[in-house]
């Protein structure tokens, strides 16, 4: 579920908005249990905190959930609390810990992702125009336009040949152990070289008259056109209950949209993928160059590399400085931006697999190549498995490097942004932590850093698997322990 949102160099696309929407889309009703967050100052001693955390622990309602937790000292890494800390765990997104870390280390904080564009023939009228993609996440439909004008301003008037130039295969990358019934959505996108506006659009759902079916409006009608709809929908007398649900049908771009919303309801947002998004770039290309007055004579996508020796390099579009990819990618927990960031890692050693070179990467920085297994770069996968050492590892390891403040400044801040906005407010650590989140069904963490006002700084990682808890339920016991830990003192 993704908004389109304006920024200074186009549209972009509010995942951390879109996820506060699909989370408080269906209403939820869990159980409360004894977690309750003290709003004043604690103090806890070290010699208690084993005891604080245990006691913590220690509910009905959490023995048959599996908990991971390692803490300890930034400077010297002294271990002050340990459960389970060297099992795998399903870790969630703090797989994104990882990636971002293994991409930082090998381009740096400056490094920009280059999208070139190519001609031959004479102006005003073009042989050939040749956009080479290059995963660039950032890429949106305000560029294209912004190109368009551009290429008009150059006096061009036709193009004979349009081409987009996508990753190799020509089905789009969809990550196979990644759940069927996510893929839909704006959270699971395909990945692949040509990306535009996140390869998501927006659905929105409104009533209409009791009865009669629900309207649906999307964001854009190039990406729209690529689904079919089966409309089974209806709208419901008033405060009746929400109950839409998507289903996809694997053999075609058929989803299924059955269910009620009452008439006196706000409308429903819902973010969908891409069905093919290089077709998606291509027509959105040619939308943009036609509307400037560029007569486009063909088009086509290729996939895979291609000649352009006898082609002109005219312009290069440049994405967002890596800084800000990877603290979207952290902050907003943004999954897209992290598959394209493992992408990036393959580039200029096709002998091995993106995976392969981030482990060499952090190898090289110190980590224990057989304390993670990954299966993707974003976490989605639920057969990554990774330890709370390995995180806490990754975490100190990354401190100590030339982009250890980068990195650091990437990560959400508890009580003021990113996916942890709403959390630590009003505690004795709100605006101390910094650290990634982790969700899926069942499995709750959160890894990073704290600066106790009255103790040494922290890093640490919890991690719960097979909990049968909702996840609010989850977060309330973890910002419990890290409320603890951010009162330790010396006594």
């Amino acid at each position: 579920m993704n908004l389109y949102y304006l920024r200074l160099r186009g549209v972009r696309i509010g995942w951390f908005i879109l996820s506060f929407i699909f989370m408080f889309s269906i209403p939820l009703q869990a159980k409360e249990i004894s977690s309750t967050l003290n709003k004043e100052d604690i103090s806890v001693c070290q010699a208690d905190l084993k005891s604080k955390i245990d006691t913590i622990l220690d509910q009905e309602e959490l023995k048959r959930s599996h908990w991971g937790i390692l803490v300890k000292t930034l400077d010297n890494q002294t271990t002050l609390y340990e459960l389970n800390s060297q099992k795998y765990f399903i870790p969630a997104s703090n797989v994104k810990l990882l990636t971002t870390a293994a991409t930082l280390i090998k381009f740096g904080a400056n490094y920009q992702i280059k999208t070139p564009v190519y001609v031959s023939g004479s102006y005003p009228n073009l042989s050939v125009l040749k956009i080479v993609g290059q995963g660039d996440p950032t890429f949106n439909s305000k560029q294209l336009e912004t190109l368009a004008k551009e290429l008009k301003a150059r006096g061009i008037n036709s193009i004979d040949n349009l081409i987009v130039q996508d990753s190799p295969l020509e089905k789009p990358s969809i990550n196979p152990t990644w759940e069927w019934e996510d893929i839909q959505f704006y959270y699971a996108p395909a990945v692949n070289k040509l990306i535009l506006n996140e390869n998501t659009v927006i659905l929105t759902l409104n009533t209409q008259e009791i009865g009669e079916k629900l309207a649906m409006d999307w964001s854009d009608s190039i990406a729209a056109n690529q689904w079919i709809i089966d409309n089974k929908t209806v709208t419901g007398e008033e405060d009746s209950s929400y109950s839409v649900s998507i289903n996809r049908n694997f053999a075609k771009p058929l989803l299924t949209i059955t269910g009620s919303l009452a008439i006196n309801s706000d409308p429903r947002i819902l973010g969908m993928t891409v069905v093919n998004p290089g077709e998606y770039f291509l027509n959105s290309v040619q939308f943009y160059l036609e509307k400037e007055g560029i007569n486009i004579i063909k088009s086509q996508v290729v996939y895979g590399d291609s000649a352009t020796e006898n082609l002109v390099k005219i312009i290069e579009i440049n994405s967002d400085p890596l800084q800000e990819i990877i603290t979207k990618t952290n902050q907003d927990s943004n999954n897209l931006y992290a598959e394209s960031l493992l992408n990036l890692l393959v580039n200029g050693t096709p002998e091995n697999s993106s995976l392969d070179n981030l482990k060499e990467i952090l190898t090289e920085l110190g980590l224990d190549t057989n304390s993670y297994h990954l299966k993707d770069g974003s976490g989605l996968s639920r057969h990554n498995l990774v330890t709370p050492e390995t995180l806490v590892n990754l975490l100190t390891l990354m401190a100590e490097t030339p982009e250890g403040i980068n990195y650091r400044d990437s990560l959400p801040i508890g009580g003021v942004n990113g996916t942890i906005t709403n959390r630590f407010k009003e505690t004795i650590i709100e605006g101390k932590v910094q650290a990634k989140t982790g969700t899926l069904s069942g499995t709750s963490s959160l890894s990073g850093y704290i600066n106790p006002p009255n103790y040494a700084p922290l890093a640490f990682s919890i991690l719960v698997n097979k909990s049968d808890l909702k996840s609010s339920q989850l977060r309330q016991i973890i910002d419990k322990i890290v409320i603890n830990l951010g009162s330790l003192k010396q006594c």
